[in-house]
């Protein structure tokens, strides 16, 4: 009886949480450029095609927002890959795991061992996998582009310089040290974020660069594949405030390879996604795709 209990629970939990990618479906967002007018995904996609890269900024758990990534994804590697190198960009994989990556991506290793050594996300098989796998079938790399979060988490707790400690194997991992401050808009947007009360705010300079460390590192990612890989495109998934206003990841990106080309879609869930809020939804991406709020979320 306790059992039965315990999964009647359970499954009041999870109501209104999505375990399998929902199916794409126009119905449930509209597109708009940054001013707010009306796109189509195809015209998102033509705009890719003139640039070195495109960040998809997402809200984690909006499971309408990872199946339009997935679309994204998919005509953008049936549009391009005949002219140039296409290649699938993660905030989800850290560094240090590029090699299971690699790995998993040629068939070496099973999928089981690949989950077992990679530290996927929690939503990883319903959310990134159909883009993971389709970047397998088509033999398109795939990089590994976040800061291992164990570094994260040291600046976090003792600030950036902790990292000086660090052996030069474990830098490699890393943005180049030092790496660059945070911009004072995306700063004070950060500590605006984390709310204002003192308990919020303390220790708020380290989290800000742990933040950053993370976006130096995507953008540092993106901008070694590019340096490597020339007239290559890549598709970079990543939270939305990494990116969002082009700031954070963006910026750092511009430090490390100044004429990188790149389009930022910010894609958020909001309960009137038919309607676009210029007081809050201008420029907060180069593309703004607002989807269903009423839609399941995605489990993480």
């Amino acid at each position: 009886m306790k059992a039965v209990f315990l999964t009647i629970i359970m499954l009041a939990l999870s109501a209104g949480f999505a375990t399998a990618q929902i199916k794409y479906d126009e119905a449930q967002f509209r597109a708009f450029d940054g001013k707010g007018n009306p796109v189509t995904i195809d015209q998102i996609v033509a705009a890719a095609g003139a640039n070195d890269a495109i960040f998809l900024g997402e809200q984690h758990d909006d499971a309408v927002g990872h199946a339009i990534q997935a679309e994204i994804f998919r005509r953008v590697v049936a549009k391009y890959t005949a002219e140039r190198k296409v290649a699938l960009s993660l905030e989800m994989f850290e560094r240090d795991v590029q090699i299971v990556v690699d790995e998993y991506r040629k068939g070496l290793i099973t999928e089981a061992q690949f989950l077992a050594s990679s530290r996927p996300w929690g939503n990883y098989k319903w959310d990134y996998k159909p883009l993971f796998e389709l970047a397998k079938e088509k033999n398109l790399d795939i990089v590994a582009a976040n800061a291992p979060r164990r570094y994260v988490n040291m600046v976090s707790r003792n600030g950036r310089e902790a990292l000086n400690g660090l052996t030069k194997e474990a830098k490699k991992w890393l943005a180049p040290l030092p790496y660059g401050e945070p911009s004072e808009t995306y700063a004070k947007k950060f500590k605006a974020l984390m709310g204002p009360s003192p308990e919020a705010q303390m220790g708020i300079d380290k989290i800000l660069a742990s933040q950053s460390l993370w976006d130096a590192t995507m953008s540092n990612s993106v901008a070694r594949y590019l340096k490597d890989n020339k007239r290559a495109l890549v598709v970079h998934l990543v939270g939305a405030f990494h990116t969002e206003s082009r700031l954070g990841t963006i910026e750092h990106l511009m430090r490390y390879r100044p004429k990188t080309k790149a389009i930022v879609v910010t894609v958020r869930y909001e309960d009137d996604f038919k309607t676009f809020d210029r007081s809050k939804h201008t420029d907060i991406g180069d593309y703004v795709i607002l989807t269903d709020s009423k839609q399941p979320r995605s489990k993480r």
